[in-house]
This record gives structure tokens, C-alpha cells and sequence, in this order.
């Protein structure tokens, strides 16, 4: 097993979902790397589900990723919560920021980097404890999106985005082999704001 990162980012989201998935594939993973691509240099490794093969044992390849990466982006849904495998991913990186002494004022976690696809009202009251990057504005999941005048605004906030990232990558602490990847129930949903009928 190496004994340093593999990936500079680990993509954390909602795989059940009928917008996300699409989203994180066809407009957020896209543009996170070639902007990162185009701002280092050194060859950026992103963490994404599919790339495990076919047949390879899905848990035990993400937990050894989740492990040997960096920092954890969070696609935040008010379904990323109830999420199990997503609130495993999400505890095991704020253990680690608390293993390294990133939870004191004069050394804020930053290993947790949420953006929001959507909602954020409904959210649990950890999430509404670290600032998220808001891109709710261009969650359109459809492949065609990309060929609209307004996927240039979201091009734009990308970019800001990743030159955020790139100094949060290169902040992160060295790696340790006894990082934890942790399994968590998750996260009660609150109750809906909306009329019952």
C-alpha cells in the first residue's frame, strides 16, 4: 500500500438520486478537472464511484480512495444526509480533521469543502456549521445544458471554485496510514417545511 495520497479530491455524493448523478458527470467532475488541470502543476486525480471496474468490490476500493485523499467535496442535497454511504464519507473526513488539529478557531477544518446542488434549508445543523459553495443556479443535469449562454456563467463560478481548492489541496496535513474511514447511520431528516395534504 503507497504511504501517500493518491487523489487530491474524493467526490462525495448522492448516487440514488435522478439529478445529481447526471449533474456530477455530465457539468461538476468535467470542469473540476480540467480547471484544476489547468491551474497545477502536477497531475490532478480526482476520486469519482465509476471508476471502479466492473466487479471490483465498491466499498473497499471508495474507503481505500477515501483514505488516500486529500480533501472531501461534498455534492450537499437534502438527501446527501440521509445518505449512509454519504454521511460515512462526510464523519470520516471531519475525524480526520480532528485527528489533525483542524477544529480550533486558529485552525479551522478545511478537508470538508461542501458545494450545494440544491435546497440547504433542510440540511442538518452540522452542514449549516461550515460555509458551502452555493451552485444551486446551475443544477441542470441535462447533457445540453453545456450548449446554453448561461453554462458560461456557471463556467465562471467553477473557476472560482477551483482556485479556492488549489490552495485548500495544498493546505491539507501529511498523510497517516491510520486515517479512519468510518460507517454511519445517517442523519435524521427534518421536518418538511412543506403542507401535508
Amino acid at each position: 500500500m503507497a504511504l501517500v495520497y493518491e487523489y487530491h479530491v474524493f467526490i462525495s455524493y448522492q448516487r440514488s438520486s435522478p439529478t445529481v448523478p447526471a449533474w456530477v458527470r455530465n457539468h461538476f467532475y468535467p470542469r473540476l478537472r480540467e480547471l484544476l488541470d489547468d491551474l497545477v502543476d502536477y497531475e490532478v486525480k480526482i476520486f469519482l464511484d465509476d471508476q471502479v471496474p466492473v466487479g471490483g468490490e465498491w466499498p473497499k476500493v471508495a474507503r481505500e480512495a477515501l483514505r488516500r485523499t486529500r480533501i472531501l467535496i461534498p455534492v450537499c442535497s437534502p438527501k446527501y444526509f440521509i445518505d449512509e454511504w454519504c454521511m460515512a464519507e462526510w464523519r470520516s473526513m471531519a475525524k480526520r480533521e480532528e485527528l489533525a488539529g483542524l477544529t480550533t478557531v486558529e485552525m479551522p477544518g478545511r478537508l470538508i469543502y461542501p458545494v450545494i446542488f440544491s435546497d440547504s434549508q433542510n440540511f442538518p445543523d452540522f452542514a449549516h456549521e461550515r460555509k458551502m459553495w452555493s451552485l444551486k443556479s446551475w443544477n441542470l443535469h441535462y447533457p445540453q445544458y453545456q450548449d446554453t449562454p448561461e453554462y458560461l456563467d456557471f463556467h465562471r463560478e467553477m473557476e472560482r471554485v477551483v482556485e479556492d481548492l488549489v490552495e485548500v489541496i495544498s493546505l491539507a496535513p501529511p498523510w497517516r496510514p491510520e486515517w479512519p474511514v468510518e460507517t454511519a447511520a445517517p442523519a435524521q431528516p427534518k421536518t418538511s417545511k412543506l403542507p401535508r395534504f
